[in-house]
């Protein structure tokens, strides 16, 4: 019984952490879009990378992408959040489980 919940709390536990590396991923590129979107307010030309070139390109269609983007973005990470908050949830009821029954 307790083999089973220890690895159950390892598993949630290696879940949370995905789950944490995935949010960070998403904030570094959300923090990426928010830097660029400054910086077109302070340019004239705006370039974009695709593939291997960088071509001039419109500045209101990277602005909203790029808003676009940040908006996503910032969903994905509330969702992350949301089940995060969750596994963090079962983690710590499986924790105190385990704890009560190496009491008894």
């Amino acid at each position: 019984m307790n083999n089973e919940k220890i690895q159950e709390m390892q598993i949630m536990e290696q879940r949370l952490h995905n789950m944490i590396l995935q949010k960070q991923s998403f904030q570094m590129e959300l923090s990426e879009a928010e830097g660029a979107l400054s910086e077109i307010e302070n340019s004239d030309d705006v370039f974009k990378i695709i593939g291997n070139i960088m071509i001039k390109s419109d500045k209101n269609s990277v602005k909203k992408e790029l808003s676009e983007k940040r908006e996503v973005l910032s969903m994905r990470i509330k969702a992350i959040e949301k089940q995060e908050d969750v596994v963090s949830e079962k983690v710590e009821a499986l924790r105190d489980d385990l704890m009560k029954s190496m009491k008894d």
